[in-house]
């Protein structure tokens, strides 16, 4: 699967999650994916807790968080 249709998994509704990225409109935020891969969750784990979730969903996630820090401004959040 290429950039482009991982990224298309990731989703932006306003009348889902107040607007907040998602999976497949799947109503799992990008942002609770990540605090749980941060957590040190593994995928397996991840997909075992979530079932509607797919691997390519997991991967869609962490490149949409690597194009976010492509941004040209950085702000300290801690």
């Amino acid at each position: 699967m290429d950039q482009a249709e991982l990224l298309a998994r990731i989703t932006v509704d306003p009348e889902v999650n107040h607007g907040q990225p998602t999976v497949r409109g799947l109503r799992y935020p990008v942002k609770v994916l990540l605090e749980l891969l941060a957590s040190g969750m593994t995928p397996e784990e991840i997909l075992a807790d979530y079932p509607d979730l797919e691997p390519e969903d997991l991967q869609a996630v962490l490149l949409y968080a690597a194009k976010l820090v492509e941004v040209k401004t950085v702000l300290r959040v801690a």
